[in-house]
């Protein structure tokens, strides 16, 4: 019971915009609980909302060990390790991922960022398109988004 009362309150944390809180009420838990999934997830949420970016891909990275089927935790490992600035950890980080992630227009746009920070303009533009079709909201982050400027 302890366990679901420190998740419930490390997430009012999270929601309320308080990463550092949400990892403080999670550090408060016994090591064996920590290592579970719900608080390996909000944990990765805090890391990230906190710009903990090393911190975040560790956490993303054990999750993507765990649960391999599960395209979310390869989406994130991955966005953390490119904003660590090891893109190329990023890219490979993504296309080990579950099969799932092809009909994901989030994937597409990520890994199309990761190809035109590395110079790889054809498979950037390439992505590009494929999430754009997919999801037309894409369109309107990929005008803004630095990492696609070489695609302009």
């Amino acid at each position: 019971m302890e366990y679901v009362r420190t998740l419930e309150t490390a997430l009012g944390w999270l929601e309320l915009g308080l990463p550092e809180d949400t990892l403080r009420e999670l550090q408060s838990l016994n090591a064996r609980d920590r290592m579970r999934r719900e608080a390996l997830e909000m944990k990765l949420s805090a890391e990230m909302q906190a710009q903990r970016w090393n911190a975040g891909a560790d956490t993303g990275r054990l999750l993507c060990l765990r649960e391999p089927q599960e395209p979310r935790f390869f989406i994130n490992a991955a966005f953390c390790l490119h904003e660590t600035g090891d893109t190329l950890a990023a890219r490979n980080c993504l296309m080990t991922g579950p099969s799932e992630l092809i009909e994901d227009p989030l994937f597409h746009y990520n890994i199309a960022c990761y190809h035109a920070v590395l110079g790889e303009q054809s498979q950037a533009k390439t992505h590009l398109d494929r999430a754009i079709s997919m999801d037309d909201s894409f369109r309107a982050m990929a005008d803004k988004d630095r990492d696609l400027a070489s695609l302009k």
